[in-house]
């Protein structure tokens, strides 16, 4: 699905538009080297005077950007749901790690400032899940705002940032070694603060509905 401008003299004026493989005009580059998310290609597109057949345009020719529009705050919610999984998983594997790492002959589990460390993700991470059921249950009654949405993906993605980095320190050199699955959730964590709108776009969103 391609999103194109359909009138320069409207900017909300968008359409989408479905160009399939094989249409004149249109070429797909080299698959890009990415930091994480590696199993999902992103690849260079290339259009060069396609033509698009009027039964590919997904409804009305200047409404794609509404249409987009109007799906961002359930976007956003999904990515607030994913952030708490991941940031659970990153902290189970670090609980996991430390438990049997052995460092001045016993577990660093035992040590106070990883007990402190995991106690503060753990209480972090169940203060989002609270959160992040409640903007559930607010979408299912279509009661979700996108400032509540905003917030939902602002404080999960930064969490989820804050708890990898976290699990690659308490791992030690290890967590940097892409056997160990911290360093892989670290590298796939990163993305999270920028697409569906950056952690900046979602503070100025915050912002508005505060009416600053």
């Amino acid at each position: 699905m391609v999103a194109a401008k359909t009138d320069p003299a409207n900017k909300h004026a968008m359409g989408l538009f479905l160009v399939e493989r094989g249409m004149q005009g249109f070429e797909r580059g080299r698959n890009l080297k990415k930091l994480g998310m590696k199993s999902q290609d992103t690849a260079e597109l290339f259009f060069n005077n396609v033509r698009v057949p009027k039964e590919n345009l997904l409804g009305d020719a200047k409404g794609g950007f509404f249409y987009l529009m109007n799906m961002l705050a359930q976007e956003r919610l999904t990515n607030a749901c994913g952030a708490v999984a991941g940031a659970e998983a990153a902290l189970q594997a670090t609980i996991d790690y430390v438990k049997e790492r052995q460092a001045f002959g016993r577990p660093v589990a035992h040590f106070q400032n990883t007990r402190f460390k995991l106690a503060e993700m753990r209480t972090q991470i169940d203060v989002a899940q609270v959160f992040t059921d409640r903007c559930v249950m607010d979408h299912n009654q279509k009661k979700l705002s996108p400032e509540v949405a905003a917030e939902a993906k602002l404080f999960t993605t930064e969490l989820l940032g804050k708890v990898v980095d976290e699990g690659v320190q308490l791992h030690g050199g290890w967590g940097y070694m892409w056997e160990y699955p911290i360093c892989r959730m670290y590298a796939n964590a990163r993305i999270q603060r920028i697409f569906a709108g950056t952690s900046e776009i979602m503070k100025e969103i915050i912002s508005r509905g505060m009416k600053l």
